[in-house]
């Protein structure tokens, strides 16, 4: 790893940064994924953290989780019988039944991918 350092008055400091995609701000599940290394698993977290993968660990967990999520609920809305004439006619029973679904899906993913 090579640094390329900036005179600051009589000092040297290291031009450090971060990268477009350590930039980028993070999603609901790769803040979950963040709090639970910190708290449960805090040497998988220094670890990813000292070799400067943690925030590519985050996001890929993020992006995984929303594409599951997008997969498993049409999938479920079929499963349970969830269709666009329920919505039509009784819209408070299809969202009851669209909340529980997205729950479902939630509990699923963060035992299979969260909490792990």
């Amino acid at each position: 790893m090579k640094l390329t350092y900036r005179r600051c008055g009589d000092y040297l400091l290291p031009d450090l940064g971060l990268t477009e995609k350590e930039q980028q701000p993070l999603g609901k599940y790769g803040r979950i994924r963040l709090n639970y290394l910190k708290e449960h698993r805090p040497g998988l977290f220094s670890s990813l953290l000292l070799s400067g993968k943690l925030m590519e660990h985050l996001h890929e967990i993020d992006a995984t989780c929303n594409a599951r999520l997008e997969l498993l609920i049409p999938q479920m809305q079929t499963a349970e019988g969830v269709t666009e004439k329920l919505k039509a006619t009784n819209q408070l029973e299809w969202v009851r039944h669209m909340n529980d679904i997205r729950h479902q899906a939630e509990e699923a993913l963060l035992d299979e991918l969260i909490y792990v």
